[in-house]
């Protein structure tokens, strides 16, 4: 492997002025950069990055922890951070935590040896304590930690009164909600948009809401519970697209057509919603939008363009796509 040495012994200058050549700081004349450059390229010398890191004590990478890699929803957020990371100069380091906290303070304190300068987290466990601790930026996605944190988030519960709404205006009058993870602020915003609607409807009770957990096999069986315990239901709005898919399929094993039968609502526009039989109709979030604005607030904080106010904490608007399911 080529050295930093090698470079200034085929420049014919010193390891320190090829140093400030590479980290562009100090005075170089014109005609030895030139000598330092065309040495780089003639030897194809990469700079090691990790010794670099470890001596700047920082690096030009930024670290991403998501909660569930299974669930499509954050791939393709996870892909606007990359891109719009790319686009900025910064590589991204991604970290799945399963939810779980011990695997995310872990991951806080790789990232944190790693020097990244910063974080985008989605998280239903950290806390605002264990963020100031980290002393970099942190921008928060998706879910709440705290008020006074950099935040990218949506209107969960509008949306999910926008999609009650909408199954009530296709004739639907039992109408269950398949909910995510009771620890997650998303999910709870979700069912409260729900309740808005139905809540005083003379057939609602509690027994119209199940747990799907966020996942697709938890979905089923919570709807194949739902609608053997409610057979009459004849519409259902899940907390995400990944749940209602599952109610789709939970529905088909009763032999029950959708959305004939039964009409099925969604929450976040995944590409998947648009590759299902039928095609699903879905509250659709700015996913794309959320992961590049959620990385240009992180690079504004971390190069100090910008300092947390207002403006650092953003609810998007979502948007109903109407498919086949309804």
């Amino acid at each position: 492997m080529i050295s930093i040495k090698d470079v200034a012994k085929h420049a014919g200058v010193s390891v320190a002025t090829v140093s400030r050549v590479l980290n562009n700081s100090g005075y170089v004349g014109q005609d030895t950069r030139i000598k330092v450059e065309k040495a780089i390229k003639e030897l194809n010398y990469k700079p090691n990055e990790v010794a670099r890191s470890l001596f700047k004590k920082q690096s030009s990478t930024i670290g991403l922890i998501v909660p569930d890699i299974m669930n499509p929803f954050f791939p393709e957020l996870a892909r606007a951070v990359e891109d719009t990371a790319i686009q900025l100069g910064y590589n991204v380091i991604l970290c799945n935590s399963d939810g779980d906290e011990k695997k995310e303070q872990n991951y806080l304190d790789i990232l944190q040896q790693q020097y990244v300068n910063g974080i985008i987290v989605s998280s239903n466990t950290l806390t605002a304590a264990q963020i100031e601790q980290l002393n970099i930026p942190v921008v928060s996605i998706d879910r709440v930690i705290s008020k006074g944190l950099p935040t990218i988030v949506v209107e969960n519960k509008k949306g999910a009164m926008m999609a009650t709404r909408f199954l009530q205006s296709k004739g639907r009058s039992r109408i269950g909600h398949i909910k995510g993870n009771s620890s997650v602020i998303n999910a709870e915003e979700r069912c409260e948009g729900y309740k808005e609607i139905v809540g005083q409807e003379p057939w609602f009770n509690e027994t119209y809401i199940a747990d799907g957990k966020y996942d697709m096999q938890s979905s089923i069986q919570a709807t194949l519970e739902l609608l053997q315990r409610h057979p009459e239901m004849d519409g259902i709005f899940a907390a995400n697209d990944i749940m209602a898919i599952g109610a789709i399929k939970a529905a088909y094993q009763l032999g029950k057509k959708v959305p004939e039968d039964i009409a099925i609502i969604g929450f976040d526009g995944i590409s998947l919603s648009k590759a299902t039989t039928p095609e699903l109709t879905t509250v659709e979030q700015p996913i794309y939008e959320m992961g590049e604005k959620a990385t240009k607030l992180l690079v504004s904080l971390m190069e100090q363009q910008q300092t947390v106010d207002q403006k650092s904490y953003q609810i998007l608007d979502v948007k109903l796509i109407e498919r086949e399911s309804t």
